[in-house]
């Protein structure tokens, strides 16, 4: 998968001024005050093994697989004692699932012997664990620990590049662009928000323009022909 689109790309001196980026988060802020994950969880934990597994999964695929899993195994001794094997009846309709349950396994002896159980608050730690990236550490520092953080994934990689947010050709970019750009007020919440803005407006093949609500501040070249 090729993370960067030429169309996307605006030439980069053209950078979206300050008024026009506070304007665009006040609307998502209005819109949804409190956006949330649309992973289903009740402790770090278990939204840091959902994470693991929605890599190239959707969250509802993973809300279905953890809705019994968590109903069985919710701890890192629960799952650790379910086995490979026993772990992976549980997740076997998710992609990857062979890969996924070995990390998750791993991962849950790491927890139990050098974390006591317990998720770690730091990304350098997290990002330590199998099957735990940048974007995954990211995701489980701002939902549940409450860090300003920006996980970029597709969804927020198209949305910044499209819109003029964050306008770089990898991940890491966009995300050190968002942190120094977005107002401090929003940026606690700005993932979630861009998150689900790419998920249901900004749409990769055919975005919903019309129905969007940052359109006139929207520098994508292409957002008025997809009113007709």
């Amino acid at each position: 998968m090729s993370w960067f689109n030429p169309e996307w790309i605006l030439k980069k001196e053209n950078s979206m001024n300050a008024k026009k980026r506070l304007a665009i988060f006040q609307r998502f802020n209005k819109q949804n005050p409190h956006p949330q994950t649309e992973l289903v969880y009740r402790s770090p934990f278990e939204l840091l093994i959902a994470v693991i597994l929605s890599a190239q999964a959707t969250d509802k695929s993973v809300n279905r697989a953890t809705k019994t899993l968590f109903a069985a195994a919710s701890t890192p001794e629960a799952i650790a004692a379910l086995g490979l094997e026993g772990l992976k009846k549980h997740i076997k309709s998710i992609g990857l699932y062979n890969t996924k349950a070995k990390n998750i396994i791993n991962t849950c002896e790491i927890l139990l012997k050098q974390y006591k159980g317990k998720v770690p608050e730091k990304r350098e730690l997290l990002e330590k664990l199998p099957g735990v990236g940048r974007k995954t550490a990211n995701v489980v520092l701002n939902t549940v620990f409450d860090q300003p953080t920006v996980a970029v994934d597709t969804h927020i990689f198209r949305v910044c590049n499209r819109t003029g947010l964050a306008k770089e050709k990898t991940p890491l970019a966009v995300e050190k662009t968002l942190l120094k750009t977005i107002p401090k007020p929003y940026l606690k919440n700005a993932h979630h928000w861009l998150v689900l803005h790419g998920r249901y407006t900004c749409l990769a093949r055919k975005p919903k323009c019309p129905e969007c609500i940052i359109q006139d501040l929207c520098e994508y070249p292409k957002r008025f022909e997809n009113e007709k």
